[in-house]
């Protein structure tokens, strides 16, 4: 079920040999139902901080953050998650790092396989189910991650810069991969980039955090019409809004 995330006053701080570090400082987040949301900022500024303390991996120092305004208490199979790598097992193939979610979680493994092979094939996959990650490439095996984060039909889907270590072209491809999977399942997504472009052609809004400790500094909703087309990137509202919200960057780094 598409659930809707509202993160309340999240502050976030640890220790560190030269002292206490304040990496989020009264963050205020709210993602509706389906809605696809990145989040920019410069490095440091506490986005992955953030997206691990909505996924239930971190708890915050002040704050909390609430799924269909349930309390996140802990990690949830409501919430998938994409990271920076892959993280597929090695010895496992493209459908059994897939279906490992639902075999973790006890389902039965013939419906687990029949939608894992599904979600591959709506990736262009469908040749590679029985192909051990050491034989995929970098796309394929980040379309793979994606397709096991889908399995049990998560109602959020957090998203790690998992296409940062991708050529152009590839990266271009898995926006159009990911944007597929969205329209047809329509999780709620909250999508961490360093690019702003990357971040205005998938978002329905961007949010700019401020450099550390981060705070939410600005939001802009993104009205380009969908379905997103890749032409869409030469056109003159693409080309404003990534104009604008690389000043309001720059503008923050300098106050």
């Amino acid at each position: 079920m598409v659930a809707k995330v509202d993160a309340t006053g999240i502050f976030s701080d640890y220790e560190t040999p030269d002292g206490p570090v304040v990496a989020l400082a009264g963050v205020d987040l709210s993602a509706q139902a389906g809605q696809l949301i990145t989040l920019v900022g410069e490095s440091g500024c506490g986005k992955t901080t953030l997206l691990r303390i909505l996924a239930g991996l971190l708890p915050p120092t002040r704050g909390e953050v609430r799924i269909d305004g349930r309390a996140v208490t802990g990690p949830s199979t409501e919430v998938g998650i994409v990271f920076q790598r892959p993280v597929l097992l090695p010895w496992r193939t493209a459908l059994a790092n897939v279906v490992l979610p639902a075999q973790v979680q006890g389902l039965p493994r013939d419906r687990a396989e029949a939608e894992g092979r599904a979600l591959l094939a709506s990736m262009g996959l469908e040749g590679f189910v029985d192909r051990f990650p050491r034989h995929l490439s970098g796309g394929m095996q980040q379309r793979v991650a994606l397709a096991r984060a889908l399995l049990l039909q998560p109602g959020i889907l957090l998203m790690d810069e998992p296409f940062g270590a991708l050529d152009a072209l590839t990266r271009e491809q898995m926006h159009l991969d990911l944007l597929n999977a969205w329209s047809i399942r329509r999780p709620t997504i909250i999508f961490v980039t360093h690019d702003i472009g990357e971040a205005v052609f998938l978002a329905d809004r961007v949010v700019l955090l401020s450099p550390r400790p981060g705070t939410v500094r600005q939001v802009f909703d993104i009205p380009l019409p969908r379905p997103r087309v890749p032409d869409h990137r030469f056109g003159v509202e693409y080309a404003a809004l990534c104009r604008a919200i690389r000043h309001a960057m720059l503008n923050g780094r300098n106050a």
